[in-house]
């Protein structure tokens, strides 16, 4: 068997991606050198069989938008934590070629966000309803903060963006974006809530990091929230993927 170990990404439109550029970086700064990491991009999720048949030396996979669910299916495991998040963004291949599925994003949420709390943080808004924002849901959970989404549609512990009141905002003290509103190049796109119902006491938590200051993070700001967006989450999980695949 060959010491040359292969990683890489499985996503959709992912040439922008932190995670290549992260470990590339990672495997020369740290005399890596045998281990290589890739995008392996692709149109729809029934050719993720084709990356493992045709790659025999990938030991390890991170997944993105937006495959982190419909990948499931296609695992030989799924861990207990990414089982009750219902999303998956780490793969783990063992010698005899058994698929695992992880979640490290809710790991990466709530290790970064641990910093800014206080006593008063005790409800979240969740901004979206895809994969993402259900690891948050999950991370706060563990952290015994209440939670609310905010969709385009009413549903189960969801409300709409019309319905985020004055009355909501003052309650809910954490806003996290888990939306693609804001992501470079669509720079000016941001979340529509009523910005001016931030305060010092809020958070603004954005997981996008390209740009590093969205809209939806300058809006909160001009009103005194504190602000984060989403690259330490995203080093906090990789580093998180590194220790499975090696584990």
């Amino acid at each position: 068997m060959s010491n040359f170990n292969q990683f890489g990404l499985v996503g959709r439109n992912i040439s922008y991606s932190f995670s290549k550029k992260y470990f590339t970086e990672k495997f020369s700064k740290e005399n890596l050198g045998e281990n290589t990491y890739e995008n392996f991009d692709i149109t729809d999720i029934t050719e993720f069989q084709d990356i493992i048949e045709e790659n025999p030396d990938l030991k390890g996979l991170n997944v993105t938008i937006p495959y982190k669910q419909s990948v499931i299916p296609y695992l030989d495991k799924v861990s207990k934590k990414a089982n009750a998040i219902g999303a998956v963004n780490t793969i783990k291949i063992t010698k005899k070629g058994r698929l695992k599925g992880y979640n490290t994003d809710w790991f990466g949420f709530k290790k970064s966000l641990l910093p800014l709390l206080h006593p008063h943080h005790r409800k979240a808004l969740i901004l979206g309803t895809g994969g993402a924002s259900k690891a948050v849901a999950y991370a706060l959970e563990k952290l015994d903060i209440g939670h609310l989404f905010v969709s385009r549609n009413e549903g189960k512990n969801t409300i709409t963006y019309d319905q985020v009141s004055p009355y909501i905002m003052e309650e809910y003290t954490i806003v996290v974006n888990c939306t693609p509103l804001g992501t470079s190049p669509d720079t000016d796109a941001a979340p529509e809530i009523p910005y001016n119902y931030f305060t010092s006491g809020h958070i603004a938590y954005d997981l996008i990091y390209n740009p590093t200051e969205t809209t939806f993070l300058k809006n909160a700001a001009k009103k005194g929230a504190v602000t984060k967006n989403g690259y330490e989450m995203l080093v906090f999980q990789a580093e998180k993927a590194w220790e499975i695949w090696n584990s």
